[in-house]
């Protein structure tokens, strides 16, 4: 039995290892020799030196002219086979569903655009008679505006907060929020604790709770939502499918290759820091 753990251990170790290996290989460094992985590791060069032997063989990397190594063919091979999303609506769609029959309520993913607003990219409705149903799929909307909005503006670096906090600030419902420095406020509490609410302030009768999803360097990409007629969503349901929305926006963000390191340094930056 000890034996056996002792094996174990060292499969997991060998496996911790390689991922150490791959992590090294970027677009800046295509191809790194063996004592420059060592130095980058902290492994010994005997080490490094068995352990791309194995990813060798494996197709996780490949060996080039000038005898350095490079990220191999069965990683492009993952990549290109359907089994790795290819952005974010393909990452979202497995857990909407999951999240539409965990509150349901109607599930949707929200994309930032680089000009500075959001569009609906995909939604599940819910199985409920009446229901939230987006319409305005690929149409720009302002970023304030709803809780997938908000759940963007908050992680966006400070000064760009600051640009859209100047105005103007358009009202389009009683419970529309236009006061900045009550914005700013709520910003802080969403990066706090991680999911941002809405009560009738874009769409008439319509709550929701919205959720970031970060990509891989750890900037904010999009967003999840859950959103529902005002009569089923008190607060504290909608506090409850908050938490739950966060959870599923970071399982999306990791599929993207989000990190927490990433995010925590992207965070920091939206609150100023």
């Amino acid at each position: 039995m000890q034996e056996r753990g002792r094996k174990a251990r060292g499969s997991v170790q060998s496996i911790d290892r390689a991922v150490a290996i791959l992590k090294c290989f970027g677009a800046r460094v295509p191809e790194l020799g063996i004592s420059d992985l060592a130095r980058a590791t902290g492994l010994s060069t005997s080490t490094v030196h068995r352990l791309l032997l194995a990813m060798q063989e494996n197709g996780l990397v490949r060996q080039t002219a000038d005898r350095r190594y490079a990220i191999g063919p069965l990683v492009a091979q993952l990549a290109h086979s359907g089994g790795i999303p290819a952005g974010l609506r393909d990452a979202a769609l497995p857990v909407l569903r999951a999240l539409r029959d965990d509150t349901g309520e109607t599930a949707a993913v929200h994309e930032l655009l680089p000009s500075g607003q959001r569009v609906v990219l995909d939604q599940v409705e819910s199985h409920h008679q009446l229901r939230r149903t987006y319409t305005e799929f690929g149409l720009p909307l302002a970023l304030p505006l709803g809780a997938p909005g908000k759940a963007l503006l908050a992680f966006l670096p400070f000064e760009r907060q600051q640009e859209v906090l100047k105005g103007p600030l358009e009202k389009v419902q009683p419970a529309t929020i236009t006061d900045p420095d009550v914005l700013a406020e709520q910003f802080a509490e969403i990066r706090r604790r991680g999911y941002a609410m809405s009560r009738t302030e874009r769409t008439a009768g319509i709550c929701s709770v919205a959720a970031p999803v970060f990509g891989h360097s750890g900037a904010v990409a999009g967003c999840l939502s859950v959103s529902g007629p005002e009569l089923r969503m008190p607060v504290e349901r909608m506090e409850e499918f908050g938490m739950r929305v966060a959870e599923a926006a970071w399982s999306v963000s990791e599929l993207l290759g989000a990190t927490p390191a990433a995010r925590d340094r992207s965070t920091a930056l939206a609150g100023g820091r």
